[in-house]
């Protein structure tokens, strides 16, 4: 045996340890990058719902009364948001599913793409709630009020 010739290169045991520190650090980043896409879902959608809000009551100064407040108003008003009728489901595209139920009443409803719908109301006695519900089947503007029973927190 020629003691001159030496053999280089990683043992097995050292690339084992390697694919472990990696498979130990992919474990920990895949579950802070999923949680940080939820919120910015969540972000977009809840911006989507302040958004339609303030575009209505934008509309709602003209006359002192949410009967102006139609889509096409609505689009006219702000084009960053898509608008549906209160009686279509917000479907996770950050859609706003608007509903005026009343003269003094504004509501819309977003559905994030995490599975969490948001609701934002509006009435003329300066009261405004903003409030979530997991149940991805409630998501329409009009269903606000079936959702929270009748009343809002």
């Amino acid at each position: 045996m020629d003691v001159s010739k030496k053999e280089e290169g990683f043992t097995l045991i050292e690339l084992m340890i390697v694919v472990l520190i990696i498979a130990v650090l992919i474990a920990i980043a895949i579950p802070t990058f999923l949680g940080l896409r939820k919120n910015a879902n969540d972000v977009a959608a809840k911006g989507s719902a302040s958004t339609a809000l303030k575009a209505a009551k934008a509309i709602f100064s003209d006359s002192d009364s949410y009967t102006g407040v139609t889509l096409a108003e609505l689009r006219a008003a702000e084009v960053s948001v898509t608008y549906v009728d209160g009686a279509t489901a917000s479907n996770g595209s950050l859609i706003a599913s608007v509903d005026v139920p009343d003269p003094s009443t504004f509501v819309a409803s977003v559905y994030s793409p995490s599975g969490t719908c948001f609701f934002i109301r509006d009435d003329t006695s300066g009261t405004t709630y903003a409030t979530l519900n997991t149940g991805t089947a409630d998501c329409y503007g009009s269903n606000a009020a079936v959702v929270f029973g009748g009343s809002w927190p």
